[in-house]
């Protein structure tokens, strides 16, 4: 049966240099009112690769940490009705985007967008890149591989390297 789901809050600051936008968190993230809360999730992984973020550190301290390296997390849709976890099962006439044209102009220092998997970056070409100010539309915006666990079939190392491009954007 399809629910109507309500995404988490964003977790971002000021400084915020590189936005990672999901599309609508799975159902452990929903449970736990914690981005990336699936065991199989590679998230926090590589960001310990990436960032030297500490996986194990409490969700607290893991997002105090992601902000002070400059890295912010939401996702791009912020209500949906869907049936279970995965993004293919999402009913695309329910989608409503978060108000991210809202969030983008008072991150002043905000260098890149980073779309974690194909729906994310579908979502935001469809529902807000039409909204973008001019400064928000000409960020780059990277389509990366989903850190999901329904992307098995590449391995952490994979997604370290295709991930990497942030890093200018972070120093």
């Amino acid at each position: 049966m399809a629910t109507t789901l309500y995404g988490l809050p964003a977790q971002v600051d000021e400084a915020c240099r590189v936005l990672v936008l999901g599309s609508m968190p799975g159902a452990a993230s929903l449970a736990q009112a914690r981005y990336y809360a699936h065991p199989r999730n590679r998230f926090w992984p590589l960001m310990a690769r990436l960032l030297g973020i500490e996986a194990a550190l409490d969700y607290p301290r893991r997002i105090a940490a992601l902000n002070g390296a400059g890295v912010g997390l939401w996702d791009v849709i912020g209500q949906c009705t869907r049936t279970g976890s995965l993004d293919a099962a999402i009913a695309p006439g329910s989608i409503v985007a978060n108000p991210l044209p809202e969030l983008l102009p008072r991150l002043p220092r905000l260098a890149a967008i980073a779309c974690n998997g194909g729906t994310a970056v579908q979502a935001w070409r469809r529902h807000v890149v039409a909204r973008l100010d001019a400064r928000a539309a000409a960020l780059p915006v990277y389509a990366l591989p989903s850190t999901s666990p329904a992307n098995a079939g590449r391995s952490l190392q994979a997604l370290e390297q295709a991930w990497r491009v942030l890093l200018p954007h972070l120093s």
